[in-house]
């Protein structure tokens, strides 16, 4: 039963290890991925009922390697998953995001790119806008003294120093778009940023939204954070 255990254990830890990356690289449609996740949630949680049910009545084939193996196992298999739905229980299931939610920033060369996402690449609308106002309040324009060119090219190396993809640049119009590419599924998710004068300063919008998925499970308003403190870095390091 030692090992009928440890066995169990370690598929509930493959079950939650594998998919993403197995989706990443294309070996696993997504709904597949996502149902071997879930999956080994369940299975981890029997691995350590196994294992109670083994030190409570056949106490003399415990050992304490193989009772730490399936806890570590199990642990990980149902932290992971539990911790993702309690993320995504705690933001609005949204995934697309805006600092301007009147007029937001349009993608323009990205769109080709997003011809087979699920997710259309206009603006969600009002009620995502509403939602959004009262998860993410701190998310405005932002404005600066610096010139069109020169925060066009802070942005470009901004996402450079980021790791995202650039897109496009078009440096008439104050728009630069990019793609970042998720570090474990590998969702794909695209960034236009917009530059626009404004008297004696300039107007800083950037949008992040979701090729896939209904809940973007915050990242989009953490991309933008991230972006935001990047830029900032790169504009006062000039």
């Amino acid at each position: 039963m030692k090992i009928l255990v440890s066995m169990i254990s370690l598929i509930a830890f493959l079950l939650v290890a594998l998919p993403a990356p197995l989706h990443k690289f294309g070996f696993l449609d997504l709904g597949t991925a996502m149902t071997g996740f879930r999956f080994g949630l369940f299975v981890g949680i029997a691995a350590l009922v196994l294992l109670a049910i083994q030190v409570i009545f056949k106490r003399k084939t415990v050992s304490l390697a193989s009772a730490a193996v399936t806890v570590i196992f199990s642990a990980i298999a149902i932290a992971l998953p539990l911790g993702m739905m309690n993320n995504a229980k705690s933001v609005p299931p949204i995934h697309d995001i805006s600092t301007d939610l009147v007029n937001p920033p349009e993608f323009i060369a990205i769109v080709p790119l997003r011809a087979d996402a699920s997710n259309p690449v206009e603006y969600a609308g009002a009620e995502t806008a509403e939602q959004q106002r009262t998860a993410y309040p701190d998310l405005q324009t932002l404005t600066y003294s610096q010139s069109q060119p020169e925060l066009v090219d802070a942005s470009k190396q901004a996402i450079e120093n980021l790791g995202w993809e650039l897109v496009n640049t078009d440096a008439d119009k104050g728009i630069i778009e990019a793609t970042d590419t998720t570090t474990w599924f590998g969702f794909k998710d695209d960034v236009v940023i917009r530059v626009t004068d404004n008297g004696n300063e300039r107007l800083v919008d950037i949008r992040s939204k979701s090729r896939i998925g209904k809940s973007d499970m915050g990242k989009n308003a953490a991309r933008i954070h991230s972006l935001i403190d990047e830029l900032n870095s790169v504009i006062e390091a000039s």
